[in-house]
């Protein structure tokens, strides 16, 4: 059988779809598929067109040239020629869509894609509610494609029941959804890599993620400056890093934070072994899963999160067992938590053991393939 997914970018652009998009491709890899994906370059990088083969999975990767971004959304005229050349060069039995991405709005006009059966991989919801003023703007067009994405489709994958459950864009579907988890690859062997350097002395928290509105770091710096048992490192970019440096210094508390921005893997798997805790304090439903919580557990470590109701997380991190959850945007519940867990090893120690089973159990690539897999023999029989 052979499969083309289409996602918005690849590794080594940072997120978490691109970081599943590779793993699925190399848990996917063996004698019954051949894969290839179509993602954009990354904005700013040379706008040449470029292929290769992506040494984990042999897939044949294709990038079409973004000029930028609006409203996040990459901008790439050539996307619907590159497309369409894909599919006729690669000849595809599948289409495996990785949401959300505007550009695969375009499928909707092409003739060779309608041919195929679509899987669409539900990551995420654009929210309606969006903070910003052209996303909210541009809700009501958006929602027209999708739902005929949605409605053309010949199977929907959603993360998490909860998720699915909770988007409107699902619920008329509910019965058609697939639920496949994410998941993570065991954690690499240690290296001589060291982790970037945590700033202070005391408990090591780390963060990881786009520096953006709904990640809630800001809630969390306020919550630092009530917890001064604790230091931060946080990873990432973004667009609210400056202000963030700036809260750390009306804060107080830059001498115990440090902005590491992107690194890379072998960095951030030494940083994930190196911390003493987890802490995801996202605020909303933009949060879908929570990818990095998994990479935490994998490597045995206590997770505090936010329990975003009709999100992933609460069911990636379950409260009590395998994590601390605390109400999103509580400054105050934040702050109580990272004292706490700051002054009980035992307990961090046991939510870190159990989240490492937790993830052996059932986040480990091999089960996410074999799901993905069945379902494609269900589409495609014989192939």
């Amino acid at each position: 059988m052979r499969v083309l997914h289409l996602g918005k970018f690849f590794p080594p652009h940072a997120g978490g779809i691109e970081r599943f998009t590779a793993l699925l491709l190399h848990a996917l890899a063996g004698p019954e598929l051949t894969q290839a994906a179509l993602v954009h370059a990354t904005p700013g990088r040379p706008r040449q067109p470029r292929e290769w083969i992506d040494a984990a999975s042999a897939a044949q990767l294709r990038e079409v040239a973004c000029h930028g971004r609006l409203l996040f959304a990459p901008l790439s005229p050539g996307w619907p020629l590159a497309c369409r050349r894909m599919i006729r060069d690669f000849r595809p039995d599948l289409l495996h869509v990785h949401m959300p991405n505007p550009s695969a709005f375009w499928l909707l006009g092409l003739a060779a894609a309608q041919r195929l059966p679509w899987v669409l991989h539900w990551h995420a919801d654009v929210p309606a509610d969006a903070q910003h003023l052209g996303v909210r703007l541009a809700a009501r067009p958006y929602r027209l494609l999708e739902r005929a994405m949605l409605v053309r489709s010949a199977a929907v994958v959603a993360t998490s029941a909860a998720y699915r459950d909770a988007s409107d864009a699902l619920r008329p579907l509910r019965e058609q959804v697939r639920v496949i988890g994410l998941a993570a690859e065991p954690a690499p062997l240690a290296t001589a890599t060291p982790a970037p350097q945590w700033p202070a002395e005391g408990l090591r928290v780390l963060a990881v993620g786009r520096l953006s509105y709904y990640k809630g770091f800001a809630v969390l710096l306020d919550a630092l400056a009530r917890a001064p048992q604790c230091q931060l490192l946080l990873v990432g970019e973004g667009e609210q890093r400056a202000a963030l440096e700036s809260r750390a210094r009306r804060l107080g508390i830059a001498d115990r934070v440090r902005f590491a921005g992107g690194v890379d893997d072998a960095a951030l798997h030494a940083a994930y072994r190196a911390c003493d805790l987890f802490c995801l304090p996202s605020l909303d439903r933009a949060e879908a899963f929570g990818l990095v919580l998994l990479e935490a557990m994998r490597v045995g470590k206590p997770v505090l999160a936010s329990a975003i109701p009709g999100s992933g997380v609460t069911e990636v991190a379950v409260a009590g067992e395998t994590a601390t959850l605390v109400p999103p945007g509580d400054v105050d519940a934040l702050a109580a938590a990272l004292r706490s867990l700051a002054a009980d090893p035992r307990l961090r120690s046991r939510l870190g053991q159990r989240g490492l089973e937790r993830w052996s159990s059932c986040y480990r690539p091999e089960a996410v393939a074999r799901e993905t897999l069945a379902l494609y023999r269900e589409l495609v029989p014989g192939a």
